[in-house]
């Protein structure tokens, strides 16, 4: 992939900016702060069904199930306008970018056909159910049991926690136990959930910013139809596997180039600043990791397109985002000074970008999976060998 617009992608790009400059007035603008109440989260699942109709959701999926088989450059641009404009994306964040690319992957035509369309739109949001109390990092650790009936359908109970946005999911994709008595990547098995579903209930989770983006959710002998696995039975780590790396991409994107240029002008800001080379250096430092970080996210992008499935490379984007979008954060309240943390996007990173490290598996976990799967390095030594 290359910087410059391409003919085909500069006309692809004035078509975004010509639809978005007539509703820019009414689109809601982007914040980094999740709403909390009902008619703003309204608003803006109304904003994706618009940016779904017109093409601009899904870009890279295919047409049959509501896509636009559209290239990686123009999912870059429609992010790189959206960004430049102020405006939102898509509401359902998990849903466009990393459960629907799993269910193109690895569910049923039945699936696909009945649960794409509305996923593009934002009619049906989704939600991960993957950790517990005591499988976060080790998510094969799992013990939420789905037990299979005469009539093949299953009864499930267990519980999940830092369920981001359960409640306002439709649905959730949920790995859960079914065979305890092989190793344990081996029994694990990939469900949709339906979340209004008897037997499901959704707590939420104070943060430390205050807000309640995640939840906790109990599954008291739920019932699941025989076509709600995703994949095959005991093929649940596989299809895990799949989500996680469209997860630690998805993490990593949108977060470069408005990011670096908010960050410049709150550096500028004072002459002092300007002229201090401690605080040049750390933003050096920071601007090469953003600029590193947009075009290793367009590459990986346009592997996917190819039809190919992010593999542990892709740990790479999520740890950058998250360290230097971090850093960039406590850079610019260090030159602003305590009054910063009140600030709607560089106090709120300071307090929720920690908790995200953990997102799509932590670093410490992503640094081993880089340094054993791409750089070849020696594994570090397991208690046990049985997996």
């Amino acid at each position: 992939m290359t910087v410059e617009d391409s003919t085909a992608d500069a006309e692809f790009r004035e078509r975004v900016r010509a639809w978005l400059a007539e509703r820019a007035d009414r689109a809601p603008k982007r914040t980094v702060l999740v709403p909390q109440d009902d008619e703003a989260v309204a608003r803006w699942r109304a904003w994706q069904a618009e940016l779904a109709d017109a093409g601009f959701v899904g870009i890279t999926w295919p047409e049959a199930y509501g896509g636009g088989s559209g290239t990686p450059a123009q999912r870059v641009i429609v992010e790189q306008e959206l960004e430049a404009k102020g405006l939102q994306g898509p509401f359902d964040f998990i849903g466009i970018e990393m459960v629907g690319p799993t269910f193109i992957v690895h569910g049923s035509d039945a699936q696909k056909d009945r649960l794409l369309r509305p996923m593009l739109r934002g009619e049906e949001t989704w939600c991960q159910l993957l950790s517990e109390p005591g499988a976060g990092s080790d998510l094969a650790a799992v013990q939420t049991r789905a037990v299979e009936q005469e009539d093949g359908s299953w009864v499930v109970n267990g519980q999940k926690v830092w369920t981001s946005y359960a409640q306002h999911a439709a649905f959730g994709i949920l790995l859960a136990r079914t065979d305890p008595d092989v190793p344990k990547h081996k029994g694990l098995t990939m469900f949709a959930v339906p979340m209004d579903a008897e037997g499901v209930t959704i707590r939420p989770l104070r943060q430390i910013t205050g807000d309640a983006e995640f939840n906790e959710v109990f599954m008291d002998d739920l019932r699941l139809d025989p076509a709600a696995t995703i994949g095959a039975p005991g093929e649940g780590w596989r299809v895990a596997l799949t989500m996680l790396g469209f997860e630690r991409v998805g993490v990593g994107s949108g977060l470069h180039a408005a990011r670096l240029d908010r960050l410049v002008e709150a550096v500028g800001r004072r002459p002092e600043d300007r002229e201090d080379r401690a605080t040049l250096i750390r933003l050096g430092l920071v601007a090469s990791e953003l600029l590193a970080l947009r075009h290793t996210s367009e590459r990986i992008v346009e592997e996917i397109a190819e039809g190919r499935v992010p593999g542990p490379e892709a740990g790479l984007i999520k740890i950058t985002s998250v360290t230097a979008s971090l850093e960039a954060a406590r850079l610019a309240v260090d030159v602003a000074g305590a009054e910063a943390l009140l600030d709607g996007e560089w106090g709120h990173q300071v307090s929720a970008l920690p908790g995200v490290r953990s997102a799509g598996g932590t670093e410490e976990i992503l640094r081993n999976l880089i340094g054993e799967r791409v750089l070849g390095l020696p594994p570090e030594p397991r208690p046990t060998t049985k997996a």
